[in-house]
């Protein structure tokens, strides 16, 4: 993976964007994208880089990660919290978070808990609710908390966990690869087109509150139109010890993810095998996937306007919705592929034929 690959997703993964805060992450895009097409954004601060001419293909992915926002203090300068996005709490005791304040600070803290020794057999047996956690910043009480440390109600919480390559350099660890590793494949893939011909126009398209329902996809759409929606994710991957053997769909290092259905949508069954075909005509690794749980931005784009064709693709990733998540490198090059090659075959005929019922 090149250097610059490389940097992009450290640089994405490291910066903070929890939902309806993702202004770092649209400050990277905007700057990468800035002189590649016509920017704008909708009223809820998803940003749409526009170029080309021809049917409206849309490349898009999520800015937000899952996160935290402070919901109370305690007279003793502790923090209460509340979730944004999904989170599993067994991931939470002990982990490194940063509170981002209003006025640009950031103020490390830890997620605690009454401590295991003051625990019950009873009470060590469960899963603590999130309601029964704090962060600690290390203040001395609420008005310590206000005065020096500048953090008020409402102030978002971001995990925290540096960008690391590991002892196989393939894969890769960090935050929020859910959903940075799409954005970066979106910012390349626009790159890379922007240097080729393309038979559309191309709308590619960052979004805001994915995490808290698809909220920024459904202004997003209902701005740019689209006549197909390409979803880019960071997907969660099913190949560790406690998946069903033999049937897992989301496997690192066996390629670029092409989901079919969830919860949430139902796949254009012709944008699929388009897809598919595509794959295999430039032989790139994929795997399909039919998912019983999840959803992603395709749920709000194939339900605007009267109806646009949408397709999922992902890059397997272990542990999302918590501070380490890890991918294989080259499930991104294959996914970067797929877009590429994917929005240059998206010409006219191929577009109408999507939706060609009668």
């Amino acid at each position: 993976m090149s250097e610059s690959a490389i940097n992009a997703l450290r640089e994405l993964t490291n910066a903070p964007g929890a939902p309806g805060f993702e202004g770092e992450i649209r400050a990277i895009f905007t700057r990468e994208l800035k002189d590649l097409g016509n920017l704008s954004t909708d009223a809820q601060g998803s940003v749409l880089c526009e170029r080309g001419d021809g049917p409206r293909v849309m490349l898009t992915a999520h800015m937000d990660e899952v996160a935290f926002r402070v919901q109370s203090v305690t007279p003793e300068g502790f923090i209460k919290f509340v979730s944004l996005g999904g989170w599993w709490s067994h991931t939470l005791l002990s982990q490194r978070v940063s509170v981002m304040t209003s006025d640009g600070g950031s103020i490390p803290g830890v997620v605690g808990s009454k401590p295991p020794h003051f625990l019950s057999d009873a009470e060590r047996s469960r899963v603590l609710l999130m309601e029964e956690m704090f962060i600690d910043v290390g203040a001395a009480s609420d008005k310590d908390l206000k005065d020096n440390f500048g953090i008020r109600i409402g102030d978002p919480i971001v995990p925290v966990s540096e960008f690391t390559p590991l002892h196989n350099q393939r894969l890769l660890m960090a935050k929020a690869f859910d959903n940075r590793v799409g954005m970066a494949c979106l910012i390349e893939a626009t790159r890379q087109l922007a240097a080729k011909d393309h038979p559309n126009t191309l709308i590619a398209c960052a979004t805001v509150q994915e995490e808290l329902g698809m909220r920024g996809a459904a202004t997003a759409a209902m701005k740019a139109k689209p006549d197909v929606a390409i979803v880019l994710e960071g997907t969660p991957a099913d190949d560790t010890p406690g998946a069903s053997a033999g049937v897992a769909q989301g496997v690192l290092g066996k390629g670029v993810q092409i989901r079919l259905q969830d919860p949430s949508a139902i796949m254009n069954p012709a944008l699929v095998d388009l897809v598919v075909q595509v794959a295999e005509q430039n032989s790139i690794p994929h795997q399909l996937a039919v998912r019983t749980s999840g959803g992603t931005d395709a749920r709000a784009f194939h339900l605007s306007g009267t109806g646009v064709p949408s397709v999922v693709l992902g890059v397997p990733a272990r542990y999302i919705h918590s501070h380490n998540s890890i991918i294989d490198v080259e499930d991104y090059h294959a996914m970067l592929q797929l877009s590429v090659a994917l929005v240059q075959a998206l010409r006219q005929d191929k577009v109408n034929a999507l939706t060609r019922y009668l």
